[in-house]
């Protein structure tokens, strides 16, 4: 006889585990299917081992989308309060980074992470099959779903694929293939939280302060974020360059101040201190000696005594806003997330199901809703799921 679920979910990833429990939890039966070996991919090696499965200041400005506000209702009913409670039920010892990240304390914390969700799934009688291919998907009255394991059918299919961020862990475009099969609109995806490359003028530069980090705010329009940028051997990364590629658009420019805890007198101020001094020595009482080498290189060698004020005022606003114009990112292979993905105006805000496509779901990173670094995307997962679970 065949076996009819009243959902069933591909990728057990953080949104289709935690989604697949809690249907199953409100009493239906529940089947995932992952093309993996085994489940939570992403989850495992998420913050080197540990995972940051939160973030104690989510709020729906933390979060990119083509509308804005989609992510609002979801964040509202399941939150970080929500998930740490779940967490300290099974006993997972977690502590707050910066800035509101919460990790799971010890190297192995990110395998216990999926062990509660797995361990919640079994309790709810969910069944998980992993190395199951899907090779088609349709529908009549009901959704059949052909794999490499067997046919199997369902009233609701639950898509939790993700995006194309990290292809060596079985990242793919599926939730997109489905998308267009069922003429659900897609906002173009582009590679999110990634490093950023630059032409060979920038590299010139650059590429000898290579591991050279820097306390910096990395702007980009309204967009502005105070944290390290760090120079690579093809351009910059670290968590201010990762946040602000997000927003970046090719063709576009970035501003890094360079001196954020200082402002506009640094220079004219230093100079009244240490008048024969050489900018070299007044940007290496903020910066790495060699970051302050190479930047003092673009100015003027003269000591700061022979230097009109007003020079210095416009070096120190240079320093303060440096543009930049990357010539594109490090792709998908090195991005963490997705940006774009299904189009939130297809589907409803509170229960996350495609308004011309009854029963069909698309939930976490997949949808047109991308977090910040730090936990962000992690608990949108969590509150995508629970929304299209408790629909």
């Amino acid at each position: 006889m065949t076996q009819i679920f009243d959902s069933i979910v591909i990728g057990a990833g953080a949104a289709g585990l935690f989604y697949a429990f809690n249907a199953g939890l409100r009493g239906q039966s529940v089947l995932v299917l992952e093309h993996n070996a085994e489940p939570g991919a992403k989850i495992l090696i998420s913050g080197g081992g540990r995972c940051n499965f939160t973030n104690t200041r989510t709020k729906s400005e933390c979060f990119l989308s083509e509308n804005p506000h989609f992510a609002r209702s979801a964040l509202s009913r399941y939150t970080p309060a929500d998930f740490i409670a779940l967490v300290d039920k099974h006993g997972i010892e977690h502590y707050e980074k910066t800035l509101g990240q919460l990790f799971g304390q010890g190297a192995g914390a990110a395998k216990r992470i999926v062990r509660m969700l797995l361990d919640e799934c079994e309790a709810a009688g969910v069944s998980v099959l992993t190395q199951c291919h899907v090779r088609e998907v349709t529908k009549t009255d009901r959704f059949a779903v052909d794999t490499d394991r067997g046919r199997y059918h369902a009233h609701k299919l639950v898509i939790a694929t993700g995006g194309l961020s990290i292809q060596k862990i079985g990242a793919t475009d599926f939730a997109f293939d489905i998308a267009q099969q069922f003429n659900v609109p897609v906002v173009a995806p582009r590679p999110g939280l990634v490093p950023l490359t630059f032409d060979k003028d920038d590299l010139t530069w650059m590429t000898a302060l290579s591991g050279v980090s820097a306390q910096t705010i990395a702007s980009f329009g309204k967009a502005r974020f105070a944290e390290a940028a760090l120079f690579t051997h093809r351009g910059l990364s670290g968590p201010a360059i990762l946040q602000i590629s997000s927003y970046w658009r090719p063709g576009e420019t970035i501003d890094l101040d360079l001196l954020p805890t200082d402002g506009a007198d640094f220079l004219t101020a230093y100079k009244a201190a240490h008048p024969k001094a050489h900018i070299k020595a007044a940007l290496a009482t903020r910066l790495s000696g060699r970051l302050a080498d190479s930047l003092s290189s673009h100015f003027s060698n003269a000591p700061l005594i022979d230097q009109k004020n007003v020079a210095l005022a416009e070096m120190t606003s240079r320093l303060k806003a440096w543009p930049l114009r990357p010539i594109g990112t490090e792709g998908y292979s090195k991005a963490e997330v997705t940006v774009g993905g299904i189009d939130t105006e297809a589907l409803s805000q509170k229960t996350m199901e495609a308004r011309a496509v009854p029963g069909l779901f698309f939930i976490g990173e997949a949808v047109d809703v991308t977090g910040w670094l730090g936990g962000y995307n992690f608990q949108w997962a969590w509150a995508s799921a629970y929304a299209a679970a408790t629909a």
